[in-house]
């Protein structure tokens, strides 16, 4: 049985604006009309696959459950990790969520195929030939993973020299690290060097005897917080007391670099791993000019730019080698080969308290979303978005009142002891320290601007008396 480990975790830092902390790239639709995390879901279909396990932040549960609801993909299992680790511990985790889904089948040591969320694959059909060929090594007790081939020296990538043949494979003689661009230039040169992937194939009981054998902290861990694991919702849930002590570490450090059966299978498939905006540019169609214009974009005598405009008209005269990206509340100007320093200004942003490092103006919910659209003295006016059949929390606010009117839609409003439905263009008022709910009971989006006034307007003034999504006291 072929089961696919899907990682949907780390920031993306390098991608801000658009990727955000609690909402990161693989849960953008960067490359394709479809999110990062739903291609990955859907280049799997043809390979005979069971349904995908993922593994994800805790924060990210909600929007990672819808994604696949869309494409009407039921998960075998959303494993939500407390604390990033690392590949090889979320690997570890997800090999003995594996194990247990399996035990009652005629098949009970899966093979686990791991994929990043956040690849680019231009060319399936190559991505599944190599999934195939790597299938009989791993039948035979090896440890694959997928090697890039390498047609330009690429200094944000670690490589990985080929050793002998076996089977259409190599047996891996080192992995290195990212080079500098003489180096690189030198691998590419040789033919003998692939770029590391981060996508591996093997064995769910393989990959944990490797494990123990090579990073027995890792394995005893993992262990111990994939057994108290606890069910959640759809949702399973590692324990956070033991999974605290898990040292940090790749796949690659704590097992592939050491164990004597790791090989590579090559894979040319048009891959990249969207690591920065110039590596989004490349993996772009781009016009004669070498522009990649997304969204309401004018240009003027520019060449080799990266165009991205969320909310409002962006123009430029007389650009070369630059990127612009425009969102709703920040807007990042950078030439192509200095994107790599995004990341110091999300650090920057994170030392200085602001929101723009992890959060969007709009703000996605497990009912929907909410957009912040002014703010001042005493009030905010935010658009709420609720999915049909989508319910907020019974809640109560101690600092502000708030007045609620339908743009769309039908709402249902539980409003202290009373419940009653308001239509498009009708309105209440929900006074301070009331109870209060809104429930979508339509099949169609609901949609309210809400105004709220009073003396302090943060999201932590809310008290949730019951949630249907498992929040109960938490502000998120």
């Amino acid at each position: 049985m072929l089961v696919p480990v899907i990682l949907s975790g780390g920031a993306g830092t390098r991608l801000w604006p658009l990727s955000r902390e609690l909402h990161p790239k693989q849960l953008l639709a960067l490359a394709a009309k479809q999110t990062m995390l739903q291609e990955t879901a859907v280049r799997l279909a043809g390979l005979d696959a069971a349904p995908p396990l993922l593994v994800c932040n805790d924060a990210h549960r909600f929007l990672v459950a819808e994604q696949l609801r869309q494409l009407e993909i039921k998960p075998a299992a959303i494993l939500l990790e407390p604390f990033g680790r690392n590949t090889a511990p979320a690997i570890a985790l997800a090999a003995h969520a594996a194990l247990r889904l399996a035990a009652a089948t005629a098949e009970p040591d899966p093979v686990l195929l791991v994929l990043p969320a956040d690849h680019v694959i231009r060319d399936v059909a190559a991505f599944q030939a190599a999934v195939r060929t790597a299938l009989a090594i791993v039948h035979q007790g090896g440890l694959a993973t997928f090697g890039i081939v390498a047609r330009t020296a690429q200094t944000g990538y670690g490589y990985i020299r080929r050793g002998a043949a076996i089977g259409g494979v190599h047996r891996i003689d080192k992995f290195v690290e990212k080079p500098n661009l003489e180096r690189a230039q030198a691998f590419v040169d040789s033919g003998e060097y692939y770029w590391n992937s981060g996508m591996f194939m093997f064995h769910a009981r393989r990959y944990l005897e490797e494990l123990e054998r090579w990073a027995p902290a890792i394995s005893k861990v993992c262990r111990a917080a994939s057994e108290a694991a606890t069910s959640d919702l759809d949702f399973i849930r590692i324990d956070a007391k033991s999974f605290a002590a898990c040292p940090s570490d790749s796949i690659d450090y704590a097992v592939m670099e050491k164990t004597g059966d790791a090989v590579v299978v090559p894979l040319d498939a048009g891959w990249s791993d969207v690591g920065s905006w110039s590596a989004l540019h490349e993996a772009s169609a781009a016009d004669a000019h070498g522009n990649v214009v997304r969204g309401d974009v004018l240009i003027e005598d520019s060449t080799g730019c990266y165009l991205y405009s969320e909310s409002r008209l962006v123009a430029a005269v007389g650009l070369e080698d630059t990127v612009v990206v425009e969102t709703k509340d920040a807007v990042l100007v950078s030439p192509r080969n200095r994107v790599n320093d995004v990341k110091k200004l999300v650090a920057r942003l994170k030392e200085l308290g602001r929101y723009e490092h992890s959060l969007h103006r709009e703000v996605f919910r497990p009912w929907g979303s909410y957009d912040s659209l002014e703010n001042g003295q005493r009030f905010q006016v935010k658009s709420l978005k609720v999915k049909p059949a989508g319910q907020l929390s019974l809640q109560l606010h101690h600092h502000r009142a708030e007045h609620w009117i339908v743009v769309s839609g039908t709402a249902r409003i539980t409003r202290g002891e009373e419940v009653f439905l308001l239509e498009e263009n009708q309105s209440t008022y929900i006074p301070l320290g009331v109870k209060h709910r809104i429930e979508n009971p339509g099949k169609i989006p609901l949609h309210i601007i809400e105004v709220q006034s009073g003396a302090y307007l943060g999201e932590d003034d809310i008290v949730r008396f019951k949630d249907r999504y498992g929040r109960e006291g938490s502000t998120g």
